[in-house]
């Protein structure tokens, strides 16, 4: 068992830990998230997978130093050197909203091979954004600026839009935890203020090049991100298959735990990958 693991790109320093043993699985977390979210289900896997969890620079428990971009062209080149850095050639990947752009402009830009990709609720396909996304791009200094108690309660609404459910209290305080204090705080609009969809657009018309296994895995309820985008991608991707989750919205991974395990597990199954 690896834990509490660092790596050093270009100034900042990315934590990461592997355990388990089998073909490795590699999450990728999006935003305002972190690897917590994908922990029950790597630790679900890793009696028969190697997995990996990592958190983005600026998120999580990585660095947030206010000079490092963190926008998904970086994050991206920065996923392929890490699987390198591991010496992964081919691993399975499993990726949560801006973890799929990044790990799709790792594949498609930067050379990064993967024995299978899973898009789970992912930004990918224009337009994305939301209202808030371009107020706080706007006016990044004001919102970073807040007092402390104010910036709480403003990330603590955000997060509670993106589920269907409603979250646990402890869910809440998972997902808040990150992003207190002064670098919290900082970090928090700095990565939605570097939010483009030049990054997304870039790739939008390479999807079709794809061909590795692909399953697109969406909750029916998303508000941040509509199921349509699923179907759109399941058109133009040609290896994709498509599967929507009822009682979901864009926290897949809270609202249905199980179903979403369950997805997982069989995608993963190499005696259902030889029926498909």
């Amino acid at each position: 068992m690896t834990t509490d693991q660092a790596f050093a790109w270009r100034g900042r320093t990315v934590r990461w830990e592997s355990f388990g043993s089998g073909p490795a699985v590699v999450f990728c977390h999006g935003t305002p998230w972190s690897s917590d979210l994908w922990r029950p289900f790597a630790d679900a896997l890793a009696a028969d997978h190697t997995v990996y969890l990592w958190d983005m620079p600026g998120y999580g428990r990585s660095s947030k130093e206010p000079a490092h971009r963190v926008s998904l062209d970086v994050q991206g080149e920065l996923f392929a050197d890490l699987l390198s850095f591991w010496e992964l050639d081919s691993p399975h990947v499993v990726s949560h909203d801006f973890g799929g752009a990044v790990s799709l402009r790792a594949h498609l830009l930067h050379g990064a091979r993967f024995s299978s990709l899973v898009l789970v609720d992912v930004v990918a396909l224009a337009p994305w954004g939301s209202d808030f996304f371009r107020l706080v791009g706007r006016h990044a200094d004001v919102f970073a600026s807040v007092p402390p108690h104010i910036h709480e309660g403003i990330v603590r609404a955000y997060i509670a839009g993106a589920s269907h459910t409603g979250l646990s209290s402890e869910a809440m305080e998972m997902l808040v935890a990150p992003w207190r204090g002064e670098s919290g705080q900082q970090a928090f609009f700095r990565q939605i203020a570097q939010a483009d969809q030049t990054y997304t657009d870039e790739i939008e018309a390479r999807l079709g090049e794809i061909d590795v296994p692909v399953l697109v895995v969406w909750g029916r309820e998303d508000t941040w991100i509509p199921v349509d985008r699923a179907h759109r991608l399941g058109e133009l991707i040609p290896t994709a298959q498509v599967r929507v989750i009822e009682g979901s919205g864009h926290l897949v991974q809270l609202d249905q735990p199980v179903p979403l395990a369950t997805t997982l597990a069989r995608w993963l199954d190499p005696r259902e990958r030889a029926a498909r």
